[in-house]
């Protein structure tokens, strides 16, 4: 029987998650060749072809398969090592995230937190980010995940540099109910003070196209559902977007909306393990980019 090391299923993994194999090299701190390697030393392994060499980090079949048996092993094995090599940590972590990562990868992740440290009680709210950060300095939060907007004080964006990261944004429709670009362009987006909503806003009028709010909400569901209804278009970050609407990363007609700092607001002072290991961990497992400046 033969064995499949770690290692490589982890590669593998990032591969996938992060978006190619450079993205993956810098995160796992490999360079693009030798990760390249290490994917074609896993499938010769398998004996099976994972990835469409021909189309852009496409899986195949097999792929598909062994990522779902590799994530559940991959589970294991850092709850595992965790539980072995790291000495126990419990507490209290009040956590704050933003409405659209709520149904992403975030649940997966937190998921894979608490197994690794079931001694921790985690409390986990979803809000808008201009509101999480504001309760998070009034100390409703010991750790806030939040989107960056135009009006956020430019010292604490300054402050936390090494704690942002960047996510590119896209547009999101629910695939077939494109509006016209020329027409005023119908919004579903979040109420003011939305990161999302402030990029919308300000490249349609750089761009000298007209909008008009079509339906706005709170919820990520009330969100959802509206786009699948056809009542406009919105933005969200890449891996946020839900499964049932469709990522437009280029769309006709429409300007480009950069990208978007999603940055970890804690207190240096706040010395709490528990607290350090969610941090860490989520830093180490979203789907971004550390920021180059």
């Amino acid at each position: 029987m033969k064995n499949i090391p770690t290692e490589l299923l982890r590669t593998f993994v990032t591969v996938i998650d992060r978006g190619g194999f450079t993205q993956a090299g810098q995160i796992l701190g490999r360079t693009q060749p030798a990760i390249s390697l290490q994917i074609k030393r896993l499938e010769e392994l398998v004996d099976a072809p994972l990835l469409h060499r021909d189309k852009h980090l496409q899986v195949t079949e097999q792929g598909e398969m062994l990522l779902h048996f590799a994530r559940q092993m991959l589970t294991l094995n850092d709850a595992a090592f965790t539980r072995i090599h790291k000495q126990q940590v419990s507490g209290q972590v009040r956590l704050g995230i933003p409405n659209d990562f709520e149904v992403s990868y975030l649940p997966s992740l937190l998921s894979q937190f608490t197994s690794a440290y079931p001694e921790v009680s985690l409390e986990v709210n979803c809000e808008l980010s201009e509101k999480l950060l504001r309760d998070y300095d009034q100390g409703h939060y010991d750790l806030v995940l939040a989107t960056a907007t135009h009006n956020m004080d430019s010292d604490k964006l300054s402050s936390t540099t090494a704690n942002i990261f960047v996510e590119p944004i896209v547009w999101v429709s629910n695939g077939h109910d494109i509006p016209d670009p020329e027409q005023a362009v119908p919004l579903v987006v979040y109420p003011q003070g939305c990161g999302y909503r402030q990029r919308i806003v300000s490249q349609l009028n750089q761009h000298n196209r007209e909008w008009r709010v079509a339906y706005s909400s709170s919820s990520l569901l009330g969100i959802t559902a509206a786009i699948q209804a056809g009542l406009g278009i919105s933005a969200m970050a890449a891996s946020t977007v839900p499964e049932t609407l469709a990522a437009h990363s280029h769309l006709s007609g429409y300007p480009e909306l950069g990208n978007m700092h999603i940055i970890f607001q804690s207190d240096p002072s706040n010395t709490s393990p528990a607290c350090l290991r969610l941090k860490q961990h989520l830093q180490a497992n979203l789907p971004t980019m550390p920021a180059t400046s």
